[in-house]
Parts: C-alpha cells; structure tokens; sequence
C-alpha cells in the first residue's frame, strides 16, 4: 500500500458509523464460560501429565547454609527434586528500567528461578518437587530439609533508606534503587515559597494484592523428538513471555518455544510479568525425560509470590492563592518494589505516576522526585491503572485539603484550575510533555467541565447541605468526594519509548491478521490477549463493521505465539486504541485487494470501485457488483488474478500509536459513618466518563463497574500487611478483606464522548478507569463526612476502627 492508500485506510473510510460498533450486542464468548465450557489452564490434561510443588521460605531475609533434598527423593511418586544450583539459567529480567534503574548502574536485583544463596520476602522458592500427583509433590516438600540464617527484615520503604537499616542488596546502598525526578524543580520551588498558601501532607497509598478468579499456573512440555518446548500459561503476555524466556532466562531460542495462554480467568495486571514459575516448568519437563509438568499456585502462594500493588508514601506540597489558583504541586514519593525487581516495576511509580501528576489541571509548576526502594516484601508491580491511581490520589487528595484550606467548595476549586478546551494539544508540565531527542507526549484533546457539571447534577450536589442535615437526625455523617481525573492510555508511541531511553517494557505497536476464506468466512488473529474483557466479541465488530459482513462471520483467534503476529499483549487500557487500530488497518488492506480483484473481475477501473459495506460495484453500473464472499471464493482458486497479484485475501498489519489516548471522567462518592460505631456504608456511587467513542457500551459499563468496585475496596477495605519480621499477616482471604457485592450500592453512570484523535476508533480505553477515580472520590467523602469533628485526612483503608478511633480522639476520648 502507498502511504497515501495507508492513510485514506486510517482516516476517511474507518469513521465510526451506523453498524456494529457501537451497538450493546452480548458478549460471545460468555456461553462457554458460563456453562463451564472455559478451558482454563487448570483444565488442560495431557498425557503423563506430572506435577510440581514449590517449597517457599518462611522468612522474608535469610541466608540459605544448605538444603537435604535426599528425603524427598525417598518419598512415593516423587520424579525430581530441584534447587537453584541445578538451574543453568540466567536470573529473570527487568525490561523496563524507568528512572535510572539499569544494569548500568548495577543496582538490579531480580529473582533466579529458585533462590540459591539467600531469600528476600516471606515465600521465596527456594526448592521443588516433581511427581505424579499433586498430593505427591506437595507431601515431598515436608521432606526437604533447609537450613536457615534468618536476618534483620525492613518492610515499610521510608524506613528502609535510613541508616541503620537493614540493607538488601550490597549494589543498593541504603535499599535504594533510584531517585527520580521529574518537572520543573526551581520553578516549582519558586511558586510554592512565594505563594499565599501552602497546604502539606504526608499520604499513604497502601498495598494492595490482587485478586482474580483464577490463580496463575503454567505447564511446561519438552519435546524431545524436536528439542522445542511448549508452555501454556495464565498470561496476558504470551509473545512477551517466548521472548523473555528464551532470549533472557533459558538462552534457549526464541523460535524453540511455544507459549499460549488458554482462557484467562480474570488478571488486573498480574499476569502480565516473566515469573519464574515458567522457566521452572520448561526445566523440570526437560529433566524428567519430556513429560508435561504442571504447576498450578495455591492462593496463599499468590498472596506471596504473584506481584502486590501500590504502596507509595508521599508527601505532597500544594500552593497557591485564596482565589482557589493553584501556582505549584510537588511530591516526594518512597515506592516500595519489594524484595527484588519485577519485569516492569520501575516503570509504574515513574512514567506512569511521575509524569502525570498534574493531572486534568492547568498547574503551571509540577515537580516529582520518586525514590524506588528495596524491602523484605514481595515485589510490586503494575495493578490494575498501574500508577495513575496513585498519582490521582495524590492530586484530588491535595485539591480537597487546598479547598479546605482555603474554604472553597471543592467543586469549585476544580473548576477554577481545569484546563480549558481550547488548550489542546497540551503539552504535561510534570514531565511527558517534555520533547526527548524530538520525541513526546502530548494530552490530545479533553472537555472536563461537562463531565463535572453532569455528575454533580445526578448527585444532587446544590441539595447537599439538607441531605447532610437530614442523615444528621439518624445518627450518620454524611459525606460527598469528588474525584475529577485524566489517565494516560495506549502507553506508548514506540519512538518515545526509544527516545526516553526506558527500556521496551512499556507496550508500544500492535498487530493483526484477517484471512477470508473461500466461503466469505473471516479468521481475525490478533496479538492482544483477553482475559475477561470480551476481545472476541469487541473485534468481531470491528471487522464486521470494516468489511460490511455479519458478526456471526467473524472468528477471533488470539493468545498462541504459533499462529498468532507477534503482539505485547492487553494492559495499560491499550487494546481498542491500539490493537483495535491494528485490526482496522489489516481490513483496509484487505477491502483495498477485494477492490483491486473486483475491478479485474467487472472488467473495470479499481478507481471505478465503490465499497458498500460488503458490496464492491462500478461506479454509474449499480448492476455490475461482486460481493466479498464471491470475491474472496475467486481469489482464493486463483484461476484468473490479475498481474503480479497474489492469490487469497490474507493481510496482517501492524499499527503503531501517534501517541497516547487521554480517557477522562469525574465521580462521585457519597458515604454514611455511623456516629456510633465508624462504619462507613457506601450509599451513592456517580460515575461519568469520557473514554471517547465505545466499541461496544455494555462491556464499557461491566468495566467501568469492575473498576470501580475496585477503587472503592482500596478506599474502605483492603491492605495488605506485614508485620516488622516480614510475615504477610493478610496472607489468605480470611484475612484480606475484599468487597463483596452486597457492600456496594448500583452504580449510577453516564458519559461525555471527547473521540481520540489519535487513532481511527476514536477511543481511548476504559479497563482502568474506574479503578483510578473511585479510591480518591471515596476517601474524599469520608473525609467530608468526618470534617464538622476537625478530621483533615486519614490514610486508607477506611474501616470501622480506623474510623472509630479518629472520632474518638477528635471528640476527646481515648482510642
């Protein structure tokens, strides 16, 4: 295709219109899955299929003096016994070294695939177990005998870079792994000393662990006849991971092995990371002759050793005027990265928080310095909006302290200091706006006012103040919070990547592929991977809408590096944008061969073609047209082609993004707190987004409702915590409190549409977005609620002790 055909593919002939996309049609892979046909990794048998167990350590900082495999080996069924020492691969790597965190620097500690000299979190593996049965293998690990030097823990990341500490790493001096900043640090320095009011505060965003359907395993096959290995995995990642393990870990090549990801049963970032579970498997199957190995985690082990999220402290310092102009924000963040470095950990508290900390705001002076850390935890890493929760904590937090401060009502305040429409494109003042070797980020387009206006208006906002009298008579506080937010999506054009020297952990082009075959049938085959968001049904629109057929004609075939292009997989909210492109631009190429066949078989000019929907005609002949189907069945025999045209309609395209997409929304919480007891009850949840032009709305809103259920659990309930040893005390759902449906009210939502753009969808990505507003709106209406008794901020999660021990002490007593 000329450049000239290219962008006619992209722009004029790809706008939304009447026809599938956008229509509310019900997802077609939920039959299966709600019949129990879902052929989910744990379902997968396969012949002389063994399985392995993980023998974990019980302290979060120790030295390994030795360990007695030769119990184990006694034991009934067992096939292998492996520790470190027996593994010849390389430690796992780090592909995203954000914030100076390179090998360069030699500060990067990552995991080994069994820990050989010493462990650092509280369910390390240090050995493991092959054998018939699962019983088998787990019953083995008692045997294995290890002896332990235990040594002094740190597990909260401010305290871990003082001295005295206990330290880690001897390459990270003082457990740090770097010290990143970004924006304007005079500049900002200068508004904040001279402004009319400063209003600081230290935040903390606690630790989450994430919580899908289904845990992560991995079977592993070695194949002998062909020296080739197969790994099924749980894995939003599967092309990364071939590439990770093969060219990285295994030093195997990378065309020896094949990784699919079989159904997904839910992920939220952490199935996207290399773990070493998968170079585990490939090994042990190699090591016991060729059989299949399976490991399947237990959901304690993914408590310990599957990535937590968050945990930031910060201390934020707003300034500004009694106006309600806010003249500078700046941040100093402590982001705890756990024991050792996962795939991408560096990159979630820089380039996803960092550079967005100004947030839908026209703040002139933005400055961030993010110091990463090392703690006996386990490692975090990107968590469902992957750093830009924390980043519009941090900001709507600090917009709500300012008003109050200053004794704005915080609609207001937000109103005053949005960025109008016509500042487009904007260039981000805390860092992506910043051209790198030419390269950078822009925010393209954005409309906040609208959004805020219409969720204060469904919330009945103006009421407030009677509707806050009226819960006063039965014995409740009653609080509202806003959050307004913008999120960075489609992360990132590939050449900023390049430019901001950041390694190629951040998502950048997509790919996909659409056969026709001879019946007028369409095989789409794409480099993204699902897991619970509806790609198959999603993209089956996005075809049918571009080539004119049925969605019924439409197979979407994904997640097997055999048969699939090469793609970086679903996270970041980048599959529509970006993927959904890929596929719009593979169906321009195959429309522009259909045209091209149409016109040698109507005996006419291509410039003579017309294209309606699955019609191609000549132009003034209405009578002389073919459809797809009987152009595809011709092409596919082959018998008249025209010169130098190739047989079949087969077309793969890859699609890489201008930039990024900017989604953007504001919510509403409002909350009741017993006077009582401190129990909050959510009683009103507002949502309105604008995640530009939607694919399909009803799994926009299932998103959208997943998101925000989320946020709120971050708000109100969950924590993970370790006690000063370690030990993960929250270590089981018994102990981890998650939301469950009956704590939640109906969530009410409505929309702006901004279209992106930026890609010929006009989206802009909606899997994070209510993750990254609800936590800071909830937090802000307790706060509301908890402001009459002189309560200016509490650090989540807001439970009833929390709660109860601040009114307390606000009231006088004793908690």
């Amino acid at each position: 295709m000329t450049a000239e055909t290219e962008a006619d593919v992209l722009t004029a002939e790809t706008q939304v219109s009447a026809g599938p996309v956008g229509q509310s049609l019900k997802r077609r892979e939920d039959p299966r899955f709600i019949t129990g046909e879902g052929n989910y990794l744990d379902d997968i048998k396969l012949a002389g299929m063994s399985h392995l167990a993980i023998l974990r350590s019980p302290y979060a900082h120790a030295r390994i003096t030795s360990i007695d495999t030769s119990g184990a080996k006694a034991m009934p069924g067992v096939l292998a016994v492996i520790v470190g020492a027996d593994i010849p691969y390389n430690p796992l790597p780090m592909a995203w070294p954000a914030g100076g965190s390179s090998g360069v620097q030699n500060n990067v500690n990552t995991p080994r695939v069994l820990a050989t000299d010493d462990v650092k979190w509280t369910g390390e593996g240090v050995a493991a177990v092959v054998a018939e049965t699962p019983e088998q293998a787990a019953d083995a690990l008692e045997a294995i005998q290890v002896d332990w030097e235990p040594l002094p823990a740190v597990v909260d990341a401010e305290k871990a870079t003082k001295e005295g500490a206990p330290q880690l790493h001897e390459n990270a001096p003082n457990n740090v792994v770097f010290v990143w900043k970004v924006g304007d640090e005079s500049g900002t320095a200068a508004a904040i000393d001279s402004a009319e009011v400063v209003v600081r505060q230290r935040l903390v965003n606690q630790r989450l662990i994430p919580n899908p359907l289904e845990v992560r395993g991995d079977i592993g096959w070695y194949n002998p006849g062909t020296d080739e290995y197969t790994i099924w995995m749980s894995s939003q990642t599967p092309h990364i991971q071939r590439l990770l393990l093969g060219a990285f870990v295994t030093g195997i090549p990378e065309h020896k092995i094949r990784c699919i990801s079989p159904d997904v049963g839910g992920a939220f970032g952490t199935k996207i990371f290399c773990y070493a579970d998968m170079a585990l498997v490939m090994f042990a199957s190699k090591l016991v002759g060729g059989r299949p190995v399976k490991w399947v985690e237990t959901r304690r082990e993914s408590y310990q050793s599957t990535i937590h999220g968050r945990d930031h402290i910060s201390y934020l310092e707003i300034a500004g005027s009694r106006d309600g102009t806010i003249a500078g924000l700046r941040v100093k963040t402590y982001a705890n990265l756990g024991g050792r470095l996962s795939t991408i950990g560096p990159g979630i508290p820089t380039t996803l928080y960092g550079r967005v900390l100004a947030g839908c705001y026209k703040f002139p002076n933005v400055f961030c310095e993010v110091t990463g850390v090392y703690t006996n935890t386990t490692f975090v890493d990107a968590y469902r909006g992957a750093g830009r929760p924390e980043a519009t904590y941090v900001v709507e937090r600090a917009m709500d302290l300012f008003a109050d401060e200053i004794g704005m009502d915080p609609a207001e305040i937000r109103r005053r200091n949005f960025l109008p429409p016509d500042s487009f494109p904007y260039d981000n003042p805390s860092g992506l706006g910043t051209a790198v070797n030419g390269e950078k980020i822009y925010i393209d387009s954005g409309n906040y006012e609208p959004a805020l206006d219409k969720a204060l208006a469904m919330a009945g906002y103006a009421d407030m103040a009677s509707t806050k009298a009226e819960a006063r008579t039965r014995g409740k506080l009653l609080g509202v919070g806003l959050s307004s937010y913008i999120e960075v999506c489609g992360v990132a054009p590939s050449k900023w990547i390049g430019a901001v020297g950041e390694g190629w952990g951040a998502a950048m082009w997509e790919s996909a592929n659409i056969r026709i075959h001879l019946t007028g049938k369409i095989i789409l085959t794409i480099g993204t991977q699902p897991q619970g968001q509806g790609h198959e049904t999603t993209f089956s629109q996005i075809v049918a809408q571009e080539l004119g057929v049925p969605v019924e004609d439409v197979i979407v075939q994904h997640s097997d590096t055999k048969g699939a292009p090469f793609g970086y997989g679903s996270y970041g909210s980048r599959t529509a944008s970006v993927g959904g492109s890929a596929a719009i631009k593979a169906a321009g190429k195959v429309r522009e061969k259909a045209r091209r066949y149409a016109a040698h078989m109507l005996e006419a000019s291509p410039d003579d073609i017309e294209v309606d929907g699955a019609t191609y005609s000549v132009r003034g002949s209405p009578d002389k047209k073919k459809t797809l189907q009987e152009i595809s069945f011709a092409i596919g025999l082959g018998f008249s082609l025209p010169e130098g045209m190739e047989p079949y309609l087969d077309e793969t395209a890859y699609y890489d993004t201008p930039n990024c997409t900017w989604p953007f929304g504001t919510h509403v919480a409002i909350v009741e707190i017993d006077d009582e007891t401190g129990v909050v009850d959510l009683v009103r949840y507002i949502a309105v987004d604008d995640v530009g032009n939607k694919i399909n709305p009803m799994i926009v809103d299932g998103q959208l409702h997943g998101g925000i259920a989320q946020g709120v659990g971050q708000a109100l309930w969950e924590g993970a915590v370790y006690d000063d040893n370690g030990q993960l005390l929250s270590g089981t759902m018994m102990d981890y409190a998650l939301p469950r449906a009956s704590w939640l009210p109906m969530f009410e939502l409505d929309e702006t549409v901004t279209p992106s753009p930026v890609n010929p969808l006009g989206a802009k990505g909606v899997g994070e977005a209510g993750a990254i507003a609800s936590t800071a709106a909830v937090a802000n209406a307790v706060i509301d609620a908890l402001s009459p008794l002189g309560i200016r901020h509490l650090d989540m999660p807001y439970t009833a002790q929390t709660v109860w021990r601040a009114m307390s002490q606000a009231k006088g007593g004793q908690a």
